[in-house]
């Protein structure tokens, strides 16, 4: 990449000679974030931001968003299409096909908005990775990405992807140059919470790795604040298939298992896993396992680097 300046000013010169209107999928994370932030630089009125709440979103994270893209000045519609994702996920526990209906969903809602606005193209956050682990003729598939391996073959919009090139480090220093408050923002698929419930991804499965993600974020975060180790790349919480058997009380009990994984990372396409200190997961599993206690009872830490694993489970 050029310096981030000029990468800005070639994206939006490029975009600018687009003849009509745009809408971009804009999650509020960096990616996404920054595409949005370039293409309404160069499109103004004739971008429209979508975020779609698919059910799988973090905690808070819908309200979050809509004051974002407020304060980014961004044109923007808020879709509940949670009841549509969940509804087309029932029964459903193969990793990619979660990714692909999920991106199919995604396109159907981004459709119908776009046919509203009058759009003929789709601004996507893509990324190098993205691309990369999703496959072509030439690439094995690791895992479809819900914006390139998950696109419906006839999807009716033409793209503008004007982050395909870069790796998350690189659009950390566009959106660093954009002043976005997203620039440090960690990385959140974009099935979201689906691939973080392994297996079928029910709402009931959902609210409780979204509430265990969202421990596990906040006290990290107050760890990191507090000097106690450095901000992992990613870090988060997956619902593992399994029960086993706890105490409550003197009561046999039998709850769901959750995993912690965090990990160190420049670009994602290699990770370490990160090295939390013991009072840090300490913290993390006794709040988990305390206000879930009906739901879960036990904590576990993944200590597998990239390769042989990946970052996200699924």
């Amino acid at each position: 990449m050029k310096d981030p300046e000029s990468f800005i000013e070639e994206k939006v010169e490029e975009i600018k000679k687009v003849e009509g209107k745009a809408v971009v999928g804009c999650s509020g994370g960096v990616d996404s974030t920054v595409s949005a932030v370039i293409a309404s630089e160069a499109l103004d009125d004739d971008l429209l931001a979508v975020y779609v709440d698919t059910g799988y979103m973090r905690k808070n994270e819908t309200e979050n968003i809509d004051s974002i893209l407020e304060e980014m000045g961004v044109n923007h519609v808020i879709i509940d299409a949670s009841e549509e994702f969940y509804e087309a996920m029932e029964g459903i526990i193969d990793p990619e096909k979660k990714r692909k209906i999920i991106g199919e969903k995604f396109i159907e809602v981004f459709e119908r908005e776009a046919e509203k606005f009058g759009a003929d193209y789709l601004v996507q956050g893509t990324i190098a990775p993205d691309w990369i682990e999703s496959g072509d003729e030439k690439r094995d598939t690791i895992k479809s990405h819900h914006n390139v391996g998950g696109l419906p073959e006839k999807m009716g919009l033409d793209l503008i992807e004007p982050l395909q090139d870069l790796y998350k480090n690189e659009v950390r220093e566009v959106a660093r140059e954009l002043g976005l408050s997203t620039a440090e923002k960690q990385p959140f698929p974009g099935p979201g919470l689906a691939i973080r419930v392994i297996g079928e991804a029910t709402p009931e499965k959902t609210e409780i790795v979204r509430e265990a993600c969202h421990i596990v974020e906040t006290e990290i975060d107050k760890a990191v604040e507090e000097g106690k180790m450095e901000r992992p790349w990613q870090y988060f919480a997956v619902l593992l298939p399994v029960k086993t058997v706890g105490v409550q009380g003197d009561k046999r009990a039998y709850g769901h298992t959750v995993a912690v994984r965090a990990v160190a990372s420049l670009d994602a396409m290699t990770a370490s896993f990160s090295k939390i200190p013991p009072d840090v997961m300490a913290r993390i599993s006794s709040k988990i396992t305390n206000e879930m206690k009906d739901r879960v009872n036990r904590v576990v830490y993944d200590i597998t680097d990239k390769p042989p694993g990946t970052i996200e489970w699924e």
